[in-house]
């Protein structure tokens, strides 16, 4: 099991907005946690990366238990995180923020992954010297994703990367996401559109007011009932 929550309880701005789940992830995987605007999703992913204190329960990523271990050690082990509102470096260049999603490496590789990055993002390729504060808003979210590329991740955490995103940019966004996972890096994404991230992932969860209430099967939770009134927009039979 590459990652495992258990039990995990964590509070957010006082409030207890996770409420003891168990989560898995297997190497391979990509795996979708939906679920309303303030459901705990968020506040999952900062415990998974250390950005908050767990309460209660366990985190562990590769056979280890990772509660209470520096931030910037969790790179160096494969786990990168593409925030929520993306993070960028908005006074960095686009080549600069791409190559700080390396700084944990030393090879001599990282100039070849550099140039697969612009493969896989070619309109980042034509500004790449465009200080990246003034890129639109989908081209911020491509680079935010190909920093966390350049750590070579084992397991790449996704927050909400369709936030704010038109309808064009968030369907570019998730094939790139698609692409990502087939290329066999694993995904655990947090999404509030239901439908798209079902469509991309194997399994899934459903997280409610800190609770996971349901698991799953993609094609299994996108013909749930409750999955359909709740998050699909479609009224119950």
């Amino acid at each position: 099991m590459l990652l495992e929550l258990k039990g995990l309880e964590v509070n957010y701005g006082g409030i207890r907005a996770v409420k003891g789940i168990d989560l898995e992830v297997r190497e391979g995987e990509l795996v979708c946690l939906i679920g309303a605007n303030g459901a705990g999703k968020s506040t999952t992913l900062r415990a998974v990366c250390g950005l908050l204190a767990a309460r209660a329960g366990s985190v562990r990523y590769a056979g280890a238990d990772i509660a209470g271990m520096p931030v910037h050690e969790l790179p160096r082990r494969g786990l990168v995180m593409v925030p929520e509102g993306r993070g960028i470096f908005g006074q960095l260049t686009v080549e600069e923020n791409l190559a700080m999603g390396a700084f944990t490496r030393s090879d001599a590789d990282i100039a070849r992954d550099l140039e697969r990055r612009y493969e896989t993002f070619p309109r980042l390729k034509e500004r790449r010297g465009q200080t990246a504060g003034t890129l639109s808003g989908g081209e911020q979210q491509m680079l935010a994703i190909g920093r966390a590329l350049m750590a070579r991740p084992k397991l790449l955490l996704l927050d909400e990367p369709s936030m704010g995103l038109a309808p064009r940019l968030v369907t570019k966004i998730f094939e790139i996401v698609r692409e990502i996972a087939a290329q066999g890096v694993t995904i655990l994404l947090v999404e509030q559109n239901a439908r798209l991230a079902l469509e991309v992932a194997s399994r899934g969860y459903v997280m409610e007011s800190g609770n996971l209430t349901l698991a799953g099967g993609s094609a299994e939770l996108l013909a749930n009932p409750k999955v359909r009134e709740a998050y699909l927009g479609e009224a119950a039979a």
